[in-house]
């Protein structure tokens, strides 16, 4: 028997340490090079690892959850089980490389944690799955669109069939908290303990930016690429901050420093089906309209599907988030150490409002914003959410050189 030990690599980010996140390996068995073996949090998302060698599983470093070294000793292979010869493993010149390598090889499935995760609770094989992203990389459409073909041929409920009885429910489930949900609870934590929030809510008659928006969406073909609110929002607030620059900053803890930036680096309060991820549209403020709303789209895309770079997850200076048609009346989100600032945004809804005089029905929506107390005034936050406002009411304005 020879032993390869396959060692943690450094990730990145200065990190010494990371999180078993999810393995698709066991002890026992054969793998081929390249093949993927799981995956490892860094502070951003979960990196895709794949093995240097061919051979049989010996050892595992531990469970999901648990904290490998960087340097340790993350997988035991055995190399002379391999079929025939022992290979040799690569050269260990760049193993961040070696580690992360995404080449499609024969019978290779490239995806996502999350869909490989649903298509084991599901039973799905995702060699059977025909991807559509790069390098046959499975998209999360491209697994719902397999499951939903399966699920359109399932029997239908017999009408007027008898009820089955239902009983008490028993039991409970334990979830361990590991991965991107620990890292995003840290977080969580750590902001609203350590920034004392300043929440402003300002409502704005989007009426003729609705009207703007559906014109300039009517000229387009492609229904992937029509405009929604936010990059409207987006440019509003890049005008805003050039005005506010206390509000686009981030505050170094350890240095007690605050750093003001001239770029803005847009941060998207992204849901995916891991949780809450941040992706970065950087140098906003250099983009047009058009070209904000395809980079939103596609960052936010790829924090999706898991294919996005570590670069793409992290330096943001100040971030939007939006729940969509949940977005509520209010809310009051949480700032994204270590940013001094995030805007919400919330549904918009038809209202009867007093307008020029008179009872009209405007589409009214509200902005929900959180500043960190210690670095931004409240009037200095009330001013930038009032002039935001003044732009988005009369979006002509939002065009204009300045």
């Amino acid at each position: 028997m020879s032993e390869y030990q396959f060692k943690l690599p450094d990730l990145g980010e200065g990190m010494v340490e990371s999180e078993i996140g999810e393995w698709f390996i066991k002890v026992g068995d054969q793998v081929a090079e390249e093949d993927l073996v799981g995956t490892m949090m860094t502070d951003k998302a979960a990196v895709e690892l794949s093995s240097p060698v061919s051979g049989r599983v010996l050892k595992l470093a531990g469970e999901p959850g648990d904290i490998v070294a960087v340097g340790a000793a993350l997988v035991v292979f055995d190399v002379g089980a391999a079929v025939g010869a022992a290979p040799t493993p690569r050269p260990n010149t760049d193993p961040v490389g070696a580690a992360l390598a995404l080449r499609p090889a024969p019978g290779r499935v490239i995806t996502s944690p999350a869909v490989r995760r649903r298509a084991k609770e599901s039973g799905v094989d995702l060699s059977n799955v025909s991807g559509t992203g790069p390098g046959g990389r499975i998209l999360r459409q491209d697994f719902d669109k397999l499951v939903g073909a399966g699920d359109a041929g399932a029997a239908p409920t017999t009408v007027g069939a008898a009820p089955t009885p239902r009983s008490p429910a028993t039991g409970t489930k334990e979830i361990k908290v590991i991965g991107l949900r620990r890292i995003i609870a840290e977080r969580m934590t750590a902001s609203k303990r350590e920034i004392p929030h300043f929440s402003y809510v300002e409502e704005i008659d989007i009426t003729e930016l609705e009207a703007l928006r559906k014109h300039l969406n009517s000229r387009q073909e492609n229904p992937a690429e029509r405009l929604t609110i936010l990059p409207f929002l987006g440019t509003a607030l890049i005008k805003a901050l050039r005005e506010f620059p206390q509000c686009n900053a981030m505050y170094d803890k350890e240095r007690n420093v605050i750093i003001q930036h001239a770029a803005v680096h847009l941060g998207v309060a992204t849901q995916t089906p891991d949780g809450l991820k941040v992706p970065v549209v950087r140098h906003a403020e250099a983009q047009s309209i058009d070209e904000l709303a395809a980079e939103i789209r596609r960052v936010s895309a790829a924090a999706r599907d898991n294919s996005a770079k570590k670069n793409e997850l992290s330096g943001s200076t100040i971030t939007i988030t939006s729940l969509g048609k949940l977005g509520g009346i209010a809310s009051t989100p949480v700032i994204n150490m270590p940013e001094v600032g995030i805007i919400g945004v919330n549904r918009a809804v038809e209202r009867p409002v007093v307008f020029n005089g008179q009872v009209a029905v405007r589409l009214m929506m509200n902005l929900s914003s959180s500043f960190d107390h210690r670095f931004v005034d409240g009037y200095d936050a009330a001013a930038m959410i009032q002039r935001i406002k003044e732009m988005l009411e009369h979006p002509a304005t939002i065009f204009l050189p300045e």
